[in-house]
């Protein structure tokens, strides 16, 4: 018995050599299929990389989604040597959230997730804390505390890893989780880990960056989320933001804006993977 075909909305992400006739060669696939195209946005290189991404949204009637990449794969994908991939709305991610003890982050995800303006669904919260248990289990969102030492960081990273793959998460937020994560546990959720700190890194970096920072009468500060890697805080950068301060902004102030324009980063750069508008080359990101 074959599926009927389901009314959805793809989100098509591309990335090749750039050459004339590639938006063309998308557009009739997909004109073909009397599928709608709602939105595209495009970014070209040439000529000084030659290459090129588009972000597309279309509009589709189709019942065997395998057969649709099949046949995209081998008449446009191949044939334009594309990198590509694509997501259907009707699938939503799922999304676990990494954290420790400070909460202004991970209040900021709930929050916006309760008011349906992130559009995920949260199966689980892991915490080296209980500081925010409550903040979770309220909300019926199950929460794993798993305290880490030097004695048994791999044991737990590895029942974090458990959870994970227990959950089918698609990816992980690490809100403010004030552990470094192994190689190991990165290299197995490559572009699927978004971690947010302060911009002063790693010029301030440690325990008080907001009291360096104030020492050292810094005129900017800011946050930065990106795509977590082995190479500490140096993985793509999906968003970025600062604050101008003075030497009238004591170290309070200081933490208060911080911790504002985190919250702001991190959502933003969440959104942008949910909607899937990030594509990642290299280390460097196209954000549409």
């Amino acid at each position: 018995m074959q599926n009927s075909p389901v009314q959805t909305i793809a989100c098509l992400l591309i990335c090749c050599p750039d050459r004339p006739g590639i938006v063309a060669g998308v557009s009739v696939f997909f004109f073909q299929l009397g599928a709608n195209i709602l939105d595209a946005s495009q970014h070209s290189t040439d000529p000084r990389e030659g290459l090129f991404f588009m972000r597309m949204e279309i509009q589709l009637d189709i019942a065997d989604r395998a057969g649709l990449e099949q046949s995209f794969q081998e008449k446009v994908a191949t044939p334009l040597a594309m990198e590509w991939q694509i997501h259907y709305s009707d699938q939503r991610k799922k999304m676990a959230i990494m954290v420790s003890s400070y909460d202004h982050c991970l209040m900021e995800l709930l929050w916006r997730w309760r008011n349906d303006e992130l559009a995920v669904d949260i199966p689980v919260v892991i915490s080296n804390h209980t500081k925010l248990e409550k903040e979770c289990t309220s909300l019926d969102i199950p929460f794993h505390y798993l305290p880490v030492d030097t004695s048994n960081k791999a044991a737990q990273e590895q029942a974090a890893i458990d959870l994970l793959e227990q959950h089918n998460v698609d990816f992980t937020v690490l809100a403010r989780y004030m552990q470094i994560l192994s190689p190991r546990f990165v290299g197995r959720y490559p572009q699927r880990i978004i971690n947010i700190h302060h911009s002063f890194l790693p010029a301030f970096a440690g325990a008080r960056p907001y009291l360096n920072a104030y020492t050292r009468g810094v005129k900017l500060i800011g946050a930065t989320a990106h795509y977590v890697t082995n190479e500490l805080d140096e993985g793509p950068i999906i968003e970025q933001d600062v604050a101008r301060v003075s030497h009238k902004h004591a170290v309070d102030d200081l933490v208060m804006l911080g911790r504002d324009i985190e919250r702001q980063v991190l959502t933003r750069a969440v959104k942008a993977h949910i909607e899937n508008r990030v594509i990642v080359h290299g280390n460097k990101t196209i954000v549409f």
